[in-house]
């Protein structure tokens, strides 16, 4: 399960960073959300927000990962579906009015790998790793590997 743990926690280390470099550190990118003049404080508000929880998730499953030398089934179970949280979300969050991937004026610009909005992209990325991760923990488990 070895592999499985550090595949979750990759997942769990990218959650727990990607927010905050690519909304508050990189300066490209950071223009276009929380340093962004434009934005109103409660959608800057909701940004830190959004940080925070990446952070936190990517940290307490990082945590669940290795607070212990062997990590059992349950705790895979568990870390793969708190660290794939953050990600669902973003999945979801376009059904809400309004909302976009992309401010209007930056879409000519954003990257679209595959034709996906960045975000949707990493996000699905992300979510295979978690599942492969479970498909090799549950093999694993079951002393198939």
């Amino acid at each position: 399960m070895d592999v499985a743990r550090w595949l979750i926690a990759f997942v769990a280390f990218i959650t727990a960073i990607g927010g905050l470099m690519a909304d508050y550190f990189i300066p490209s990118s950071g223009a276009k959300h929380i340093k962004n003049p434009r934005w109103p404080p409660h959608a800057k508000f909701h940004n830190a927000q959004s940080i925070l929880m990446g952070l936190s998730l990517g940290v307490v499953v990082l945590i669940l990962l290795f607070r212990h030398a062997s990590v059992r089934i349950d705790e895979l179970w568990l870390a793969a579906i708190l660290a794939s949280i953050y990600w669902i979300c973003i999945f979801a969050a376009p059904l809400f009015p309004g909302t976009a991937f992309v401010d209007p004026e930056f879409a000519s610009t954003a990257p679209r790998p595959i034709g996906l909005p960045g975000q949707l992209f990493i996000g699905f990325v992300l979510v295979a790793i978690l599942i492969a991760a479970m498909a090799l923990g549950l093999f694993s488990a079951h002393g198939r590997v």
